[in-house]
């Protein structure tokens, strides 16, 4: 990539950096109307504790009132489960998610449970 002699502390910064400002993406707060909202979750091999594991990354997308889609937010967990999208579907709320009246995803228990909730 044409980049050489990066030492180990520039990129923990860098990396710093970055985690900065996915963190302030992934928690800003969500205004106006939210009518439709597509979720899903894909699983991918992450490194934890010096393994390879598989992950859920559950992902929700919106379409807002002026008809711009958006990735709201995303929640990484060891399975697909309904309490996973429960606690991420409140965080969505939390942050002001509101006016949806359309929510579209597969049949998946723990996420219809959780939609439900």
């Amino acid at each position: 990539m044409g980049m050489t002699g990066v030492s180990k502390s520039q990129v923990s910064r860098l990396c710093g950096e970055i985690d900065e400002r996915v963190d302030a993406f992934l928690g800003r707060p969500l205004e106006g109307e939210w009518p439709y909202l597509w979720l899903d979750a894909r699983y991918e091999k992450v490194r934890e504790g010096g393994r390879i594991v598989s992950m859920a990354f559950c992902t929700a997308i919106a379409v807002n009132e002026r008809g711009e889609r958006e990735i709201l937010g995303c929640e990484a967990g060891a399975a697909e489960s309904g309490a996973l999208w429960a606690g991420f579907l409140r965080s969505l709320v939390a942050r002001g998610l509101s006016g949806v009246v359309l929510v579209t995803s597969d049949a998946h228990s723990g996420l219809r449970e959780a939609i439900g909730s």
